[in-house]
């Protein structure tokens, strides 16, 4: 039959060559539940570990691609520069300290002052109505030819003595009142000088901190710089850190997304360590493709664009990454996500 209808026969076998291909590419579409890329990598928010005040380096207690627990030190700075400041923001809020209680003790002797200046003026106030009462007396009694001139004189001299010292004691009162003022405002600039000092003494003890260099969270210190004896700049990196908190970004097409959801299982494979089978889950799918966010950004908008297929970055978190090898940011991933329930 195949020689009496060859032609027949060839059609018919590229049709079903033809069918398979449809077949497949239909299952693979539309029915094959997963989707996987060999552009995905380890990711994590790493980060440089910089000193915020200058000097030189007394130790660095750690070594390149150790960990360290969260609050253990890696490096410190020689401190006595910064012990001397403290010392002396501590001197300079004794010395307010000591100012405010001097001008609270002159506002206490002027307030004291103010109460006796009082006093006087009241005794000298009784005394110079006496002094006017007598004048008046003695007045009327040489008027009348019952006293003498002298006499007269005598009080009109005693009425002008007591004029006298009445007015000397409300001077005094005024200037108590000034000088109570006065150690008022003493007081203030001391207080102030006081909140001046504590501000310097913070400053210095946060500085004095600074000199010891230590891990905010767990992680690995890579690339150590810093050097016993180095002089560093304040802000100058002297290591990586990379956390242990680490993913994986895993850039696929956007035509592979159409089923991805948060949550959806994830089999994965390090480059590195074949042998070592890990499993996780979708965490996140970035809203927009790779280059949308990028430093220099596609233009779309230009009259020679070229549509291309995009990637799209997805997150993915592992349940347990193996302890018994050094996995770290880079390092390449093959992940493939169960889109659809098996069945």
């Amino acid at each position: 039959m195949i020689r009496r209808h060859p032609y027949w026969t060839a059609l018919i076998i590229a049709g079903l060559i033809g069918l398979g291909i449809a077949t497949y590419f239909v299952w693979l579409v539309y029915f094959y539940p997963y989707e996987t890329t060999d552009d995905a990598f380890v990711d994590a928010r790493s980060f440089a570990l910089a000193t915020k005040v200058s000097g030189y380096l007394e130790d660095v207690a750690v070594t390149d691609n150790a960990h360290v627990a969260a609050g253990a030190v890696i490096a410190k700075i020689a401190p006595r520069d910064y012990q001397i400041a403290v010392d002396q923001a501590e001197a300079q809020v004794e010395a307010a300290k000591a100012s405010i209680i001097n001008a609270t003790a002159q506002i206490d002797v002027a307030s004291a002052a103010i109460d006796e200046a009082k006093a006087r003026e009241a005794s000298s106030g009784a005394a110079l109505q006496f002094a006017k009462d007598e004048a008046n007396r003695q007045r009327q009694l040489q008027q009348g030819g019952a006293g003498s001139l002298q006499t007269s004189q005598q009080a009109e001299s005693n009425l002008r003595q007591a004029q006298a010292a009445y007015a000397e004691a409300q001077a005094n009162i005024s200037s108590a009142m000034k000088n109570k003022v006065a150690a008022e405002a003493q007081r203030t600039n001391a207080e102030a000088s006081l909140k001046q000092a504590e501000a310097q003494k913070e400053s210095a003890d946060q500085n004095l901190d600074y000199t010891t260099l230590t891990a905010a969270q767990p992680g690995r210190v890579v690339k150590i710089s810093g050097a016993k004896g180095q002089f560093v700049q304040a802000g100058q990196a002297i290591a990586m850190f990379v956390p242990d908190e680490i993913w994986v970004t895993a850039n696929f097409k956007e035509t592979q997304l159409a089923d991805m959801r948060p949550g959806q299982p994830v089999d994965l494979t390090i480059d590195a360590y074949p042998d070592h089978l890990l499993h996780g889950k979708v965490d996140s799918v970035q809203p927009g493709s790779g280059t949308a966010f990028s430093l220099l950004p596609a233009e779309n908008a230009t009259g020679n664009y070229v549509k291309v297929t995009q990637r799209v970055p997805v997150k993915i978190t592992v349940d347990n990454w193996p302890k018994d090898v050094s996995i770290g940011p880079g390092m390449s991933v093959e992940p493939t996500v169960t889109v659809r329930p098996r069945g």
